[in-house]
């Protein structure tokens, strides 16, 4: 270990499949479906982690997993509201292929401009940047040795694991983040400077399960 520097290993986990369909999750809140069960605790099983810590999305496609494997492994739980998904306001539970009709003119500006993307009546895509940056940051004051577990969602993945490779947010499509996804990454702070190195990504249950 460097002099005045720690290792802090955060591991994300993608939620598995919820209910509702084919729709636009963001606030919309269903639970897991029994395969999302599966696909999740084949997940965290895969991972062979002795976590420190846990954290979770308030939703319940994220909660309610995030609860059980605190009571199993006797985790203390930090349920933090800055790891949950976008607020897609209006566009919130619609039909996904209606929703890619309406978001298509934003979608395509966003490839140029991060400030093109403004959910009607949610949350810019500048503002949810912002809020899961600053709480990726906060990790780095936990302390040395730690294992941190965070049980979130595809959009917070797809602002972290860019973060993490210096590849730009909106180039992050060859980023494949199924349900279950499960990431590690390996932050080293030292003299109050943050280095990250992704350890591996998408170590994940089987879709064809």
């Amino acid at each position: 270990m460097t002099a005045g520097g720690k290792h802090i290993t955060v591991d994300l986990l993608r939620h598995g499949e919820p209910g509702g369909g084919d729709i636009l999750r963001g606030r919309v809140n269903p639970e897991l479906t029994a395969r999302g069960w599966r696909q999740m605790e084949a997940s965290a099983e895969r991972a062979g982690a002795y976590w420190t810590h846990l954290l979770s999305s308030p939703l319940k496609r994220c909660r309610d997993f995030a609860h059980h494997l605190a009571q199993s492994r006797q985790l203390a739980l930090r349920i933090e509201d800055q790891w949950q998904e976008i607020d897609y306001g209006d566009w919130d539970g619609m039909d996904i292929a209606e929703w890619r009709r309406l978001a298509a003119p934003q979608f395509q500006s966003f490839r140029e401009d991060l400030t093109a993307l403004a959910p009607p009546n949610g949350e810019t895509f500048i503002q949810f940047r912002d809020r899961v940056q600053a709480a990726w940051r906060e990790l780095a004051g936990l302390p040395d040795g730690s294992h941190a577990l965070i049980v979130t969602h595809g959009g917070v993945m797809r602002v972290v694991l860019p973060t993490v490779l210096g590849i730009p947010l909106n180039q992050s499509s060859p980023l494949h983040i199924p349900f279950a996804c499960l990431s590690r990454v390996l932050i080293h702070t030292e003299n109050g400077r943050s280095q990250t190195s992704l350890l591996f990504h998408n170590a994940c249950f089987s879709e064809n399960q």
